[in-house]
């Protein structure tokens, strides 16, 4: 019985919260200029739904590369494994994105993600996520984006 009160209590804070962001914090300008900042990137990156769409057609994967310098030095190894590392916590902590369904390689700063998504829009983020790690040079993404199949009853 102790067990069904702490769940209900947890419950009621995390309906609380929701509630409080759904109606008060999305219109918070700090909350709409990171939202907007976001879209930014995603535009500025050619990462936008039509675009993944239009490209995966084309070319059966999505490619974006760093402006940075190539001449740098290459990753090693235990540097390829951080930034994976790094890229499959940041989609564990993103709700839209499953690190389940996502494979992350890095070789030489360069990122391999395969996989299935929901969306084209979900491509795009992957693919940002991946691009904003400190150390990845490029992205190459071979998702595929999977519809469930609904079971009849």
């Amino acid at each position: 019985m102790r067990d069904f009160f702490i769940g209900l209590i947890v419950g009621a804070f995390l309906t609380a919260g929701t509630c409080w962001y759904f109606v008060v914090a999305r219109k918070d300008p700090r909350v709409t200029h990171a939202w907007d900042a976001v879209n930014a990137k995603l535009v500025a990156w050619h990462l936008g739904s039509d675009e993944i769409g239009q490209e995966l057609s084309r070319t059966g994967r999505v490619l974006r590369r760093q402006a940075t310098d190539f001449g740098a030095a290459m990753a090693s190894a235990s540097s390829d494994a951080a930034i994976t590392g790094k890229i499959k916590a940041k989609y564990a902590l993103d709700h839209d994105l499953s690190v389940f369904s996502i494979s992350v390689n890095t070789t030489d700063g360069r990122v391999t993600l395969a996989g299935d998504v929901r969306s084209h829009q979900q491509i795009g983020k992957a693919m940002l996520i991946a691009l904003e790690t400190d150390g990845v040079r490029e992205v190459n993404s071979t998702l595929q984006v999977k519809t469930r199949a609904r079971t009849s009853s």
